[in-house]
């Protein structure tokens, strides 16, 4: 498949054989990589980014028209959308706005009963694992779209369609339930 043109990837990919996509992402990864890198400002989230654009580009690989530009044309398009879309919730977040002294925090000495030094990693999985469980549905559809997808409180409101002091409700909610952990409650609620 090395040998194929972008056109004709984009055709195997549209038949449904993926292995075309891995082709492209060979081809075009670093620079996919570099744009994202330039509009989002930090390494980790370029990286998502691109894996993003990919994983789009493989969904929407049947709306892909060699009549109206390149696939290199269509492939930069996801992916300066993306970057921007990104680096718009990042902002959102107040994420260029954090300034971490990481010297402060290797020099900071946690107490006993601190959440990281009290737990194994193992038990922190399963804690976590029960307080989630501890949440509504509602709780944990917003603290996952929002924690894992980064989507901004009316961008969830839009995709699960509550309002955006509903959602705001769920997400302060959930996390109030989820801090009763780590302030040292059980998942019962019973102080320790």
């Amino acid at each position: 498949m090395k040998e194929l043109n972008d056109d004709e990837l984009m055709a195997y990919l549209q038949a449904g054989k993926g292995d075309a996509l891995a082709v492209l992402f060979d081809r075009y990864h670093r620079l996919v990589l570099s744009i994202a890198l330039k509009i989002v400002r930090d390494r980790g989230e370029a990286e998502d980014v691109m894996q993003t654009v990919f994983l789009e580009i493989f969904r929407a690989a049947a709306q892909f028209d060699p009549r109206k530009g390149t696939t290199k044309t269509w492939l930069l398009q996801y992916a300066y959308h993306r970057s921007i879309n990104r680096r718009q919730q990042l902002t959102a977040r107040h994420f260029y706005q954090k300034e971490t002294d990481f010297r402060e925090l290797e020099t900071h000495r946690f107490e006993p009963g601190f959440l990281l030094g009290k737990y194994s990693h193992p038990e922190l999985n399963y804690l976590l694992r029960q307080a989630l469980a501890k949440l509504t549905n509602q709780q944990r559809r917003v603290l996952e779209l929002a924690s894992y997808e980064g989507l901004t409180m009316s961008e969830i409101a839009d995709k699960t369609g509550d309002t955006v002091s509903n959602v705001r409700h769920y997400y302060y909610r959930g996390l109030k339930k989820l801090r009763s952990l780590i302030q040292g409650e059980d998942l019962g609620g019973e102080k320790k």
